[in-house]
């Protein structure tokens, strides 16, 4: 004959085994304040020994809450979007909410879907993780929950909150690299016509300009091709600044492909600090947003405006240069 399944063990059996209050249990399994952390360990011990669960779901939804949050997402195959989620998801789990994610592939059409989708399962409030949606969108998800975006909006929107990189300094860093091992031939193939990148765009040419050189610039719609003609040519670029790893990634191995040496031709500064450019030999010189770091500071935001605060805020978190052996002198 089967014996009947055992009851779930409650909080009140963590205490009892613990020699601990029922209170005390609750502050150290939600990680709250006042709880040393040897008792801390020993109630979590107890509660793993037991087989005891802590339905953070309930709790949310005695305080009117789902303990859920959405992150939307432009390109999930992008690194930097993986890289932010990341950011993110870490936060979320070390503050006790589960995460809901949704994927736009690319489309501004989906991602508007895909927020309704999210929003429509009643989460507590919802980061952004895109500059494709435009600010209506946005404030009008905001009016049904927190919504807070990672990423730069040619407008920013009224009601939401917004973390984003300092592309300009990023820009700068990048260009005054190479023009301090001596480059002067310095081309820039722009990412996109967004608004970071076209951030990007404008400090690459300002800081040209301001050392006396003219800047030039090739749309990513024409690829490395047009790039690469003119390597090793009188007059041609001994050096390209892109707008982001992708494409960086691109014009070094197409560089390598025709027989042009890196850096010793043609000297390549990417944007992003991606994995794939590390592992690249040579390894890419490139800018690196702080890309879980804004995970975390969005999820930060989006925390207070869950919890009441109405000011709207923008964070702009600063990138650093990360040089490897994809640059060197000029020729």
């Amino acid at each position: 004959m089967t014996s009947p399944p055992r009851p779930a063990p409650t909080i009140v059996d963590v205490a009892r085994a613990a020699g601990v209050s029922k209170s005390l249990v609750s502050l150290a399994i939600r990680g709250d304040a006042g709880v040393s952390d040897a008792t801390r360990t020993r109630i979590l011990d107890v509660a793993t020994e037991l087989g005891y669960h802590s339905n953070a779901l309930a709790r949310g939804l005695a305080r009117g809450r789902t303990q859920m949050v959405g992150m939307l997402v432009s390109d999930l195959a992008n690194p930097y979007f993986a890289d932010v989620a990341a950011g993110i998801e870490a936060d979320a789990e070390a503050t006790g909410l589960g995460t809901i994610i949704g994927h736009g592939r690319g489309s501004a059409e989906v991602l508007e879907r895909r927020l309704d989708e999210i929003l429509d399962l009643g989460v507590d409030g919802v980061v952004v993780v895109s500059a494709m949606l435009d600010a209506e969108t946005l404030d009008r998800a905001a009016a049904r929950r927190p919504v807070v975006m990672v990423g730069r909006p040619f407008a920013p929107p009224r009601r939401v909150s917004v973390v984003r990189n300092n592309d300009e300094h990023g820009a700068q860093a990048a260009v005054a690299h190479l023009l301090d091992i001596g480059h002067r031939r310095i081309t820039h193939i722009a990412s996109s016509r967004r608004a970071a990148a076209t951030a990007r765009r404008s400090s690459f040419e300002e800081t040209m300009r301001d050392a006396g050189l003219d800047p030039v610039v090739i749309d990513a719609a024409e690829g490395t091709a047009r790039l690469l003609d003119l390597v090793g040519r009188p007059g041609g670029p001994t050096a390209c600044f892109a707008g982001n790893d992708r494409i960086a990634t691109t014009a070094l191995s197409d560089a390598l492909e025709r027989g042009f040496d890196v850096p010793g031709d043609l000297s390549v500064v990417g944007y992003d600090n991606a994995e794939f450019g590390r592992l690249m030999r040579p390894a890419l010189t490139t800018v690196e947003q702080p890309r879980e770091a804004m995970g975390r500071e969005a999820m930060r935001l989006l925390r207070a405006r869950i919890d009441g605060d109405r000011e709207v805020a923008e964070v702009t978190l600063e990138p650093r240069l990360i040089v490897r052996g994809s640059t060197g002198p000029a020729a």
